[in-house]
């Protein structure tokens, strides 16, 4: 099941490229649902799960909210790695376009996606509601992955043939992050902690990068609505899962 569910995010990542290709006024919409749908599985779904999973406490803190904390100072540090060299780079090359760069930062999102199929695994590991809410909210965002993949790699002056590889490269991730759960189970206690280390990153995707993309152009009405309906979609998959 965790399998067919990536596959659904290997068509979601395509799309995403597609789409980058062709860009359409209704961008902003499509990012404002897929913020809320993330916003919604980490509050309501990983963090309740992760917390129950993990159970012990450090320092009188519980391990999945250090977790979820590292999480999120995680995927902060690897944006911030990538923008200093990205300026670096650019302050050394007079037209600011280093293929090289490019392809860093798209790798780095190709490795993100495999941890996408990954967390899939492990969330249908936990149970079949668990796993249909991650799996929204991975294949939700990653439209925004492939997006951003095939831009990062075409901006730095990289060749369309170059950037639809590192596209495909990114598609196929998510799919093979989830088969690699198939061949072993992860005990309760780190299943919990990964679960509070993936809802860190995943709330810093969607606070600093989603949604501040959603409303850069477009600060409408409408894309906070779709943001709000993302948000209640995943309490009723909840609600419904339990």
């Amino acid at each position: 099941m965790a399998v067919l569910v990536a596959l659904g995010a290997f068509l979601m990542t395509l799309a995403g490229g597609w789409t980058a290709h062709r860009v359409t006024d209704r961008r902003h919409l499509v990012l404002g649902l897929a913020g809320g749908l993330m916003l919604g599985v980490v509050g309501l779904e990983l963090l309740p799960e992760s917390l129950e999973a993990a159970g012990t406490e450090i320092h009188g803190v519980p391990a999945a909210l250090l977790h979820f904390v590292a999480g999120f100072l995680l995927a902060h540090l690897v944006e911030r790695l990538l923008a200093h060299r990205q300026a670096a780079h650019g302050a050394e090359e007079s037209d600011g376009r280093t293929p090289e760069v490019g392809l860093t930062a798209a790798a780095a999102m190709v490795g993100h996606s495999a941890m996408d199929g990954v967390a899939i695994g492990a969330a249908f590991q936990v149970g079949g509601g668990m796993g249909a809410a991650v799996a929204v909210a991975v294949i939700a965002h990653d439209f925004a992955d492939g997006f951003n993949t095939y831009t990062l790699t075409r901006v730095y002056g990289n060749a369309r043939r170059r950037a639809l590889a590192m596209l495909c490269a990114d598609a196929a991730a998510p799919v093979a992050g989830a088969a690699s759960t198939l061949f072993f189970t992860i005990p309760e206690p780190l299943l919990g902690g990964y679960l509070g280390l993936f809802g860190g990153a995943l709330l810093y995707l969607a606070a600093a990068e989603i949604l501040p993309e959603a409303h850069h152009q477009h600060p409408a009405r409408s894309t906070l609505l779709c943001t709000v309906t993302g948000v209640l979609f995943i309490w009723l998959v909840v609600g419904a899962a339990h």
